[in-house]
């Protein structure tokens, strides 16, 4: 079931009502909370076995792991060089807007609440499960992806006799996938439960003194969108910048409802398969593993806090503390779920590394959730540029310009390997 440009077409129309309802009803507009509950939760019940599924077929697909190391190490190198562009963005916006001086805000008593990490060494334990079926019951990304992982290569290690296994995966997958299409037809109304009451919880007079923050957040992020992957799609994958951008439109602004990069998912998986030609070998694995360690919307909002708060403060930022942030915010990110309010938890562990006051997370903290809409589609769009990037480099790139109900067909024929269209 494809995602129909008419159906595109809704969930913007429904973004801009939600827009304009929110501005005329105000916080009463909170009645429709309900429908962006509902959607929330049919999104997050099909993110653990889809990403199970759709993870163990395409590595067990692979059928190399040497191949399969291969598209590990350029996802993570991918991720992690373009998080690191993104912080530097993210602080040379900040010191060119300055959204931190001349601002008179009274700091709360009571700082954001924050959970803390246990480190990087518990932070990669925690990624084995100690019980895998307990990973799948709470949603531990990370858990499920090492697990399904595990599953995948044992099915490529045992061969023929695994067969039954990897088919009964196969059709579990389909299955995921048919389910995903259908729920997405509701995406409009939840996109539109979703942003009318933020809308109408944030008056303009609320916003006014951090909207430098806010432009400061949007503009980088932007720059960031247009320029950085742009340019990676159309030098590594040889799509223009326009297709990717209208490929991979509707989850990006599912993202910018749900603020959950994982809540994305589904969505991002079907974008990019079918309107960008990403195989389901590499979309698979890539998209997965980015919504747990991709953060570049997060890592421009750290740049941008860090400087914000820094300023605030009257504090002045030394090469080294800027480098302890670019640093941290990169290797933050491996450990930061994909869920709404992440942001605020890497930005407690940046503000340590910096050795800058953790009360400035209250600042920023009361208008975190606009924030998180604008950084969460950033993610999303980064990940997919992940995908097509590195589904070019293996040769696992629909570049045909053929459109319709066949382009994922012809995708996935023969067990779902992509067809040589060269």
């Amino acid at each position: 079931m494809r995602l129909k440009g008419n159906l595109m077409m809704q969930i913007f129309i429904a973004f801009g009502l939600a827009i304009v309802l929110g501005a005329v009803f105000g916080p009463s507009i909170e009645v429709l909370q309900p429908l962006g509950d509902l959607f929330l939760r049919l999104i997050k019940f099909i993110i653990a076995p889809l990403i199970l599924a759709s993870l163990v077929v395409g590595i067990a697909s692979t059928g190399d792991p040497k191949q399969l190391g291969r598209i590990g190490l350029k996802t993570i190198v991918f991720y992690l060089a373009t998080s690191a562009v993104a912080v530097t963005i993210g602080l040379a916006f900040a010191y060119l807007i300055s959204p931190g001086k001349g601002l008179t805000l009274t700091v709360p008593e009571t700082t954001a609440e924050v959970n803390e990490t246990g480190g990087v060494i518990a932070t990669l334990l925690n990624i084995i499960p100690e019980n895998p079926f307990e990973a799948l019951a709470t949603g531990n990304i990370l858990q499920v992806i090492f697990f399904a992982i595990f599953i995948g290569l044992a099915i490529t290690l045992v061969g023929k006799p695994a067969q039954p296994v990897l088919r009964f995966f196969e059709g579990f997958a389909e299955v995921m996938y048919k389910i995903t299409g259908i729920i997405m037809w509701v995406a409009p109304i939840g996109v539109l439960g979703l942003v009318a009451p933020v809308v109408g919880q944030y008056g303009v007079a609320v916003l006014m003194p951090l909207l430098k923050v806010i432009l400061a957040v949007a503009i980088a992020c932007a720059v960031h969108a247009l320029f950085v992957y742009s340019m990676l799609v159309k030098r590594f994958a040889k799509i223009s910048p326009l297709k990717f951008f209208k490929g991979i439109a509707p989850a990006a602004a599912v993202a910018f409802s749900t603020c959950s990069s994982s809540g994305t998912l589904p969505v991002t998986l079907k974008n990019t398969q079918e309107n960008l030609g990403v195989s389901r070998k590499i979309s698979s694995f890539v998209l997965p593993l980015g919504a747990t360690i991709n953060m570049d919307g997060t890592a421009i909002y750290q740049g941008i806090a860090v400087v914000f708060i820094a300023q605030f403060y009257g504090l002045e930022l030394s090469f080294l503390q800027l480098l302890a942030v670019i640093l941290t915010t990169v290797l933050a990110s491996i450990g930061a779920a994909g869920v709404p309010g992440a942001g605020l938890v890497m930005l407690a562990m940046v503000l340590t590394a910096a050795n800058m006051p953790l009360e400035g997370i209250a600042l920023i903290a009361g208008v975190d959730r606009i924030l998180d809409m604008f950084r969460t589609s950033v993610n999303v769009m980064g990940d997919a540029a992940g995908s097509v990037v590195v589904a070019a480099s293996e040769d696992e790139l629909w570049v045909d310009e053929l459109a319709g109900e066949n382009l994922l067909d012809a995708m996935t024929e023969n067990d779902g390997t992509v067809l040589d269209t060269k």
